[in-house]
């Protein structure tokens, strides 16, 4: 929401006859997002369900308990929690549970469900009893392309009493993603490679060859898995993964069945994106057990991204390495969600679990702050110092298996909402005082907030098999994110074979290792405001990190043999 928008819409509840100052969401935007029509009013009889974010204890514990089983110099490293370790440490005080229990009760909700960590609950109630139960809420129908969703047209509140025990309740902002068109971010190259007659693009043989992966490196473990999630009207096929396998995964030995789906397989069409995160992830990651998590959002008010986080507190026994490719702009989310969503991530990075983010396909982003103002426009999750955010790169040149430069789509940038964890100060430093004479004007960016991505890997030009054909011209960081993905599950592989704990939550030991094992990347720029101060361009990259591709992409024997020591 604009600020503007922001605050005339806020001024108009303050002088309403009725205050609540309970607003728990004042900073989400609440506009409906392009390509979605209100329908109309949802039936004040009609069923929704809606998941409370119940405030958890020891958020400060849990954070300086990540920093100790991440970081190798520590004596804690690798000491990974169980679920139930976990669950014991951050479970909501018996007075949240009670308070938000008896006040769902007082209004007539007693269908509820609980995770194992206690700190959410999913409530199934009538729009009308939860319109009573948040004030301000207006629950409408939208549609888009066929879909629909039941969202409130404005914020909501909760009373005085409840405030201290909510960081937010999903189901009433925050429409499902959309489905990008992943041809269109190399179409500027694809003309030109046409006009020339040549055509390479990118297969599992080009990544193995380019990224140093032998015919023996395939994974072996008993107790290792990997998983992709995704969050969109569609599925992928299992007929396609079968396929794509049998014409490019001759030279290594591979699995060609997913091992596990968690979630519905949506009733639409195989998507691009599902089967480019499957075939990839399982390309890389050969011969690994592979699950893939799909949440469309069974129910209308369901937000997908949260269904899966909540499914993450609920399982005890998870792949080691999640991989996905979403995001939303970060100027669209309120900040208690996000602040909620990272102690998620938390969650999952004390138990050993890594998670992979792509970082979006806008590069810098732009923001239109108002007459001839702009600013660069960061993506979440892939701000989140919680993660390891994977950028994009091209072949220097496109048909041969070249050195690798910036990927003009990569996300990157820094965040407006989260400061600069320590693991990383020391290399943005560097690169700040490096490119000081050309960065962008300091206007257009957070220099104290956790820049991104961390690491990168191609991302341009995939060869994807869908519905039994093999499709040119996939690109996008959700391409390069799994193929990262799937390397961190080999080294997995590796270390639990030697009785060593899993990687988990990377960050910390990425930034020690300077840049060691990694190809640098030192050509190119991405994309940023088309405007006259920046022109249409954004960062670029340099010696070291840099907020284009981070540290590089993946020498995969070298990485193996640094991740591997103890």
């Amino acid at each position: 929401m604009d600020t503007l928008l922001s605050f005339f819409f806020f001024a108009s509840l303050l002088s309403s006859s009725l205050v609540w100052t309970g607003y728990l969401e004042y900073d989400q935007d609440v506009l409906t997002p392009d390509g979605w029509t209100r329908v109309g009013r949802v039936d004040p009889t009609e069923e929704l369900t809606l998941t409370f974010a119940l405030k958890q204890q020891n958020v400060d514990l849990l954070e300086e308990t990540l920093r100790l089983v991440s970081d190798p110099d520590s004596a804690q490293y690798g000491k990974h929690l169980h679920l139930e370790d976990v669950a014991s440490l951050i479970r909501p005080s018996e007075l949240t549970q009670k308070s938000v229990r008896h006040w769902l009760r007082s209004h007539g909700i007693n269908n509820c469900q609980t995770v194992h960590t206690q700190d959410f609950l999913q409530c199934t109630m009538t729009a009308e009893v939860a319109e009573t139960l948040l004030p301000g809420s207006k629950f409408h129908r939208y549609a888009s392309d066929g879909h629909s969703a039941v969202r409130s047209s404005a914020p909501y509140s909760v009373h005085d009493d409840i405030h201290q025990h909510l960081d937010f309740v999903g189901g009433l902002h925050r429409f499902p993603p959309k489905e990008q068109d992943l041809s269109k971010a190399s179409s500027n190259r694809k003309q030109k490679q046409l006009e020339s007659g040549l055509h390479l693009g990118v297969t599992p043989a080009v990544l193995r060859a380019r990224y140093n992966l032998s015919a023996s490196d395939v994974g072996g473990a008993q107790n290792n898995s990997q998983a992709v999630a995704q969050f969109l009207e569609q599925y992928y096929s299992p007929a396609d993964l079968a396929e794509f396998m049998s014409i490019y995964g001759q030279g290594f030995q591979h699995l060609s069945q997913v091992d596990r789906v968690v979630g519905t397989q949506g009733a639409g069409k195989a998507g691009i994106e599902a089967s480019l995160d499957v075939e990839y992830i399982m390309s890389t990651g050969a011969n690994i057990s592979t699950w893939v998590f799909t949440n469309p959002g069974r129910h209308e008010t369901q937000e997908p991204f949260l269904q899966w986080m909540v499914l993450l507190s609920n399982m005890s026994d998870l792949p080691w390495v999640h991989t996905v490719s979403y995001g939303d702009d970060e100027d669209s989310l309120s900040a208690a969600y996000m602040t909620r969503i990272n102690t998620e991530f938390m969650k999952a990075g004390v138990r050993g679990i890594s998670l992979l983010f792509a970082s979006g396909d806008s590069g810098a982003g732009c923001r239109h702050l108002g007459k001839e103002q702009n600013s660069f426009r960061p993506s979440f999750p892939a701000s989140s110092p919680y993660v390891t955010t994977v950028g994009g790169t091209s072949f220097k040149n496109p048909f041969k298996v070249t050195y690798e430069v910036t990927d003009y789509i990569s996300g990157g940038g820094f965040s407006n909402v989260f400061k600069m964890p320590d693991y990383q100060t020391s290399a943005v430093d560097a690169y700040l005082k490096t490119v000081a004479a050309t960065l962008p004007p300091q206007a257009y960016f957070n220099v104290s907030g956790r820049a991104y991505p961390d690491m990168a890997a191609l991302s341009d030009n995939y060869w994807v098999v869908i519905n039994r054909v093999p499709v040119p011209w996939v690109s996008g960081t959700s391409a390069s994110t799994p193929v990262v993905g799937g390397m961190l599950s080999l080294i997995n592989d590796r270390r639990l074979l030697k009785g060593l704990p899993a990687l988990g939550f990377l960050n910390p030991r990425l930034y020690k290792l300077k840049g060691r094992a990694l190809f640098d990347v030192t050509e190119g720029c991405h994309l940023g405001c088309l405007d006259e101060q920046v022109q249409g361009q954004g960062f670029c990259a340099a010696p070291s990190w840099d907020p284009v591709t981070g540290w590089g992409t993946p020498n995969y024997p070298e990485l193996l043999a640094v991740l591997l020591a103890e």
